[in-house]
């Protein structure tokens, strides 16, 4: 199985991007991981939510293959315990799912257009986090339910 995980726009603050290459190398061990960052919009700040949501969704819908079973990152998704969410994993495994591909929207979440596509919702909390903090969050969750997979002692229960 393949894990692809997409978003929007660069992540500003250093500390979020070493979170994000620690975890991205830790889970080379595990699976195959593809990470495509997408370019943040150009003069977005003259753009309404609308249109923003919409260039984005233009943006998303071009690296989307038509196998991948879509996730969205969403504050409305499925919540999971540590040990459910690796559950999730080796279910999808054992199905034989190719590529499980999770999108992460942008400040103001996904156009329509993406929420039309088959898809699954997933949140990582009740809480709201900054798109760009969800990204070292979620690298390190799937990192965790890899290594309770493996019976590694990272996770502590």
């Amino acid at each position: 199985m393949k894990l692809k995980l997409i978003y929007t726009g660069k992540t500003g603050k250093s500390f979020l991007t070493e979170g994000e290459k620690e975890y991205f190398n830790r889970l080379k061990h595990y699976i195959k991981l593809e990470v495509v960052e997408l370019p943040d919009i150009k003069n977005a700040n003259k753009l309404s939510e609308k249109e923003i949501k919409f260039k984005e969704a233009d943006q998303l819908l071009k690296k989307i293959e038509s196998s991948d079973q879509l996730i969205l990152l969403d504050d409305k998704g499925k919540h999971y315990s540590s040990m459910e969410f690796a559950r999730f994993f080796q279910n999808k495994m054992n199905s034989g799912t190719k590529t499980l591909c999770f999108l992460i929207g942008g400040p103001y979440g996904f156009d329509e257009r993406i929420y039309a596509l088959p898809h699954s919702k997933l949140s990582l909390s009740k809480m709201t986090f900054s798109h760009q903090m969800i990204r070292m969050i979620f690298l390190e969750q799937v990192y965790r339910a890899f290594s309770i997979i493996k019976g590694e002692p990272y996770h502590h229960e």
